[in-house]
């Protein structure tokens, strides 16, 4: 009940506190997929050029971003924000992506599309297959940039922050998101883009992001920020304050929310009289929880009374109140095997 009336009170404070512009948001912990906060989080809406973080993630897994390709006529459709390339220019896949997320750069969204795929139907299949295996159930892509005028990309603020915990994974989408200046040059030109993530100067723990714009979409924006180890994404659409939204509930949500060390894997024993093996856990477990909610933290530990080589023999799971947040495998360690002395080696060989 304590638990359950403190996360009220937090609830409340992100309502009312200050008033919710965004027609959906949500904030979720980037290591463990918790949600700290939502709003409208599953509502399908138009999310403009936050998409191109899609469109990085499906370039960065299916091409080689130092080969250099060449601008075809793709790029002459292009309209609203762009970097500006020109037919027949040669440029290195890895600019194009600085391009795309840096500047929002609609015709590199094509030219990468067109460059990984051979067209921009087959890139957009690609997208959407991606989407599903992130787990983006409620999200549709039709183009790779975000426009939608002609053709529509529909997700929710969930979707979304899902797609950014998965893109936080990709070291190279983590160094080019964090970028707040970058120049490059062709045979053609010399590049100077400056990061149109404006929390990125604003926010002193802003990691990285992407911002978005149409007039039916409204304003679209995901950003990531990490302080004190814990990990955090914010997804807003439709919101006309979104730079101030973001940081307003980042310091929140840092206000509110420690990450803990509830499973220590280099301190892990149990009793010999429980368990009579040599076991051991490969993995640490941590969660973001307000200081009542530490409180509420209950294990369960299950496991077979039998040596296991090499293998699982049991397993911790982790509650809150009564929901399982999460689980730590037990390993068996291996046995070392005895060196024979050359007396039993003889033995041993006679004896077979």
């Amino acid at each position: 009940m304590f638990k359950k009336l403190s996360l009220i009170l937090i609830l409340i404070s992100f309502f009312y506190l200050r008033p919710v512009l965004a027609s959906s948001s949500i904030v979720m912990d980037l290591d463990t997929g918790r949600v700290l906060y939502q709003k409208n989080s599953k509502e399908k809406r138009l999310i403009a050029s936050t998409t191109k973080i899609l469109t990085a993630i499906v370039t960065l897994e299916n091409a080689d971003i130092e080969k250099e390709v060449t601008i075809g006529d793709e790029v002459l459709k292009m309209y609203g924000t762009n970097i500006y390339i020109e037919v027949g220019e040669k440029m290195k896949i890895k600019d194009l992506l600085y391009g795309l997320l840096l500047r929002s750069g609609n015709d590199a969204a094509v030219a990468l599309a067109v460059a990984v795929s051979g067209s921009e139907e087959d890139f957009v299949r690609l997208m959407n297959e991606k989407a599903q295996k992130i787990g983006m159930k409620d999200s549709i892509f039709e183009n790779p940039h975000g426009l939608d005028d002609d053709t529509k990309n529909y997700s929710t603020a969930y979707d979304m922050a899902l797609l950014s915990r998965y893109a936080y994974q990709n070291k190279t989408y983590r160094e080019i998101v964090s970028t707040k200046k970058y120049t490059t040059k062709t045979k053609d030109k010399n590049y100077l883009w400056y990061n149109r993530n404006k929390l990125l100067n604003n926010y002193d723990y802003c990691t990285g992001g992407k911002n978005g714009y149409t007039p039916a979409a409204g304003k679209t924006l995901v950003t990531t920020a990490s302080k004190d180890n814990l990990n955090l994404t914010i997804v807003t659409l439709d919101d006309a304050d979104e730079y101030d939204t973001h940081e307003y509930y980042y310091n929140l949500a840092y206000k509110n929310y420690r990450k803990y060390l509830l499973i220590d894997k280099d301190n892990f024993k149990i009793d010999k009289n429980f368990y009579n093996g040599d076991i051991y856990l490969k993995n640490s477990f941590y969660y973001p929880l307000t200081v009542p909610e530490t409180k509420e933290i209950k294990t369960y530990l299950s496991i077979e009374n039998k040596n296991s080589k090499n293998k699982i023999v049991g397993k911790i799971n982790i509650y809150l109140d009564d929901d399982l947040i999460g689980n730590v495998d037990i390993f068996q360690k291996p046995q070392e095997k005895k060196k024979m002395n050359l007396l039993s080696k003889i033995k041993s060989f006679f004896s077979n």
